[in-house]
């Protein structure tokens, strides 16, 4: 799973790494990031992208209870494109939620001890998301997006049996075009992201 992630970049460096040509929204930045707050994500509209947020926690647009929202902040690889809450946005509302680490939890000394994940090379990346627009009985939208996980690398097996999907570099365009329904193509970058491109330490969070 994904219930925590850290975002500390500056945007300048998220602009230039994403290739973004607009931003719709404040630039969240921390580095204990947790379901239901907001999140920054990137998006394709008109072949141009724009980085925007999303409330971290996806309400499935038929939905008549927005507080399953708060437990729909993960989504399996496995069931993704056939359980009725997600399969809609694989379809067409595919974006990257902006990180640059992750953590998961390890047991030492009857503790649990967080455990940062992140890459070799210091640089964000996109965990691949989906996102939904639900619209309260006003008619205003609330725009969510959820985080979708895989089965664990070598790195990760001994702390967790599953990791967010990190979206290779050379995939994003891909993973962001809604025209691409090519359902083996998006299944391929679902998977575990390399674990010699990856580095974990102790330490990080509270601030929330």
């Amino acid at each position: 799973m994904c219930g925590r992630f850290t975002l500390l970049t500056d945007l300048s460096i998220i602009e230039d790494s994403f290739h973004i040509q607009g931003v719709t929204c404040d630039y969240k930045q921390g580095n204990n990031i947790s379901p239901t707050q907001l999140v920054n994500a990137v998006v394709n509209v008109d072949d141009k992208r724009y980085l925007t947020c999303f409330r971290w926690g996806l309400i499935p647009s038929w939905t008549k209870d927005p507080s399953i929202g708060d437990k729909m902040f993960n989504a399996r690889a496995e069931t993704v494109t056939t359980k009725p809450s997600f399969k809609d946005a694989f379809r067409q509302q595919r974006c990257l939620i902006i990180a640059d680490g992750f953590y998961e939890w390890q047991k030492i000394d009857n503790k649990k001890v967080p455990i940062h994940f992140s890459l070799k090379s210091g640089a964000p990346f996109g965990f691949a998301g989906l996102f939904e627009t639900w619209m309260l009985p006003d008619n205003e939208p609330v725009r969510t997006c959820t985080i979708i996980t895989t089965k664990q690398n070598e790195l990760i097996r001994p702390i967790h049996d599953r990791m967010p999907v990190i979206v290779p570099k050379d995939k994003e365009t891909v993973w962001i075009d809604a025209r691409v329904n090519d359902q083996n193509k998006l299944l391929s970058i679902m998977a575990p992201y390399p674990s010699d491109l990856m580095k974990m330490s102790e330490g990080f969070m509270p601030a929330l």
